[in-house]
């Protein structure tokens, strides 16, 4: 089944939001609850759900934990995606300390960098090698996924060591640049700037003003 990737999103911010209900001890949640708690169209809510099989009861709603279950499911990995982590600078470690990478989903195996102070230290419990490695190291710790936090005139040498690897198969970058990657490569940037650049742009009321 091809998803769209705002959809996927969505899904994302359904898992999170019924994670929470879940810990609060909420049995049943609307469609319409959702939505205002997420700022999503309730009809937008109901069309992601019923697009995956799950369709609540009108007038009952959806049932917390089934439905916490069934977007997991569709969420769900094969088995444990192993990350490697590219630049232990201010981001870089930033990331590695997020709740968000403290997860059943993936474990960040290795930390790649060029500084003679990080490369052999242990950091957050996972061991920095130099950049050069990388591509032994990912082979050996059968490493899929990279998250690059380097500046972006070292991003596109460090996805080409990602190719020589031959077992990456998806990169996450923070570089603001745009990247460059055979095919079988899934690259996703994360441009900070360019989000924030949107949100003052809506901040001062769009094109109209």
């Amino acid at each position: 089944m091809r998803v769209a990737e705002p959809t996927v999103e969505r899904l994302v911010q359904y898992y999170r939001l019924l994670g929470q209900l879940r810990e609060e001890g909420r049995l049943v949640v609307s469609s319409q609850q959702m939505g205002e708690m997420l700022g999503i169209k309730a009809s937008q809510v109901r069309k992601d759900l019923s697009y995956f099989g799950e369709i609540g009861k009108r007038g009952v709603g959806y049932h917390v934990d089934r439905l916490y279950d069934h977007v997991s499911s569709i969420l769900s990995s094969p088995g444990v995606w192993r990350l490697g982590l590219v630049g232990v600078g201010h981001l870089g470690y930033a990331l590695l300390g997020h709740s968000a990478f403290r997860s059943d989903k993936f474990r960040i195996e290795a930390l790649f960098d060029v500084d003679p102070s990080k490369v052999g230290q242990v950091i957050n419990g996972v061991e920095c090698y130099h950049l050069d490695q990388m591509p032994q190291v990912a082979r050996e710790k059968g490493i899929e996924v990279l998250i690059l936090t380097v500046p972006g005139s070292s991003a596109q040498a460090c996805v080409d060591m990602a190719v020589k690897s031959g077992v990456i198969r998806g990169i996450l970058s923070f570089a603001p640049t745009p990247l460059v990657a055979q095919d079988d490569i899934l690259v996703y940037r994360v441009d900070i700037s360019v989000e924030l650049e949107k949100l003052l742009f809506f901040l001062k009321g769009g094109a109209g003003v």
